[in-house]
């Protein structure tokens, strides 16, 4: 099964953009090669790029004070275990105590390194990194593996309260969702949403076999999907045939 998701809004698109890059962070920095460990660096200026949206720590603090007041009118309720809540409670209390002593922006810290400043400066010009660029730069790219790990770990240390918050908070967004199986009726889906609920994330998981794309696309009273056959030349036709997939909104 393949899932792909859609985000709703800006706040979501935005969290969605950190979780990838996130993830693209931890895959890069377990490697041992340097070409890795040089991508792993570029990956946490684009981390720095993207997490420099002024309000994007207090939407996350705010976000987890929200659902920590939800998860507490839960106490007493017969149907939910008070130990599952307990954990999820004492998890959203150390995301939000660790983001909000966070100082600044996430990644601000590594402003003020000069040496890595000075790589951010010329990673997006294409070459801009040779060693006769940056011989700097190339030399810590001959250290042995295990010292370029320990310095990325370091760098990135500053990093991780955010990475733990957003990953948290998608989550709890996913877990919200109840899939259901529908049918794109010659390629195409459309349902309406209910008025008073606001959905943040639509999510849809189709089988790998069937060789097909979403095209997903949604506002707060319609969600879409139109499923596209990949050709040769990778452009993509519309799909006339009916097929099932599943699909959840999340709250």
């Amino acid at each position: 099964m393949v899932l792909y998701e859609y985000p709703f809004n800006e706040s979501i698109r935005t969290m969605l953009r950190l979780e990838h890059l996130f993830d693209r962070l931890g895959e890069l920095m377990s490697r041992d090669a340097a070409v890795d460990h040089h991508f792993a660096l570029v990956t946490v200026f684009e981390i720095m790029d993207v997490a420099a949206r002024a309000d994007l720590k207090s939407d996350l603090l705010k976000e987890l004070e929200r659902h920590r007041g939800l998860l507490q009118s839960y106490r007493g309720n017969p149907r939910i275990s008070e130990a599952a809540l307990d954990g999820v409670m004492a998890r959203i209390d150390h995301a939000f105590d660790g983001l909000n002593q966070l100082p600044g922006k996430a990644g601000q810290a590594l402003t003020g390194n000069d040496w890595l400043m000075s790589i951010r400066s010329r990673i997006s010009i294409p070459g801009g990194t040779c060693e006769f660029d940056l011989p700097g730069y190339y030399a810590w790219q001959q250290y042995p593996a295990e010292r370029r790990r320990a310095d990325l770990m370091r760098w990135t240390a500053n990093l991780m309260p955010l990475a733990e918050a957003l990953r948290l908070l998608l989550q709890l967004l996913r877990d919200s969702g109840a899939p259901q199986r529908v049918v794109a009726t010659g390629g195409q889906y459309q349902q309406s949403l209910p008025s008073g609920r606001s959905y943040h994330l639509m999510r849809v998981r189709l089988d790998g076999s069937v060789a097909l794309v979403p095209e997903i696309s949604g506002h707060r009273l319609m969600a879409m999907v139109r499923l596209m056959q990949p050709e040769p030349d990778g452009r993509l036709r519309p799909s006339t045939g009916d097929t099932e997939f599943e699909l959840t909104l999340c709250a």
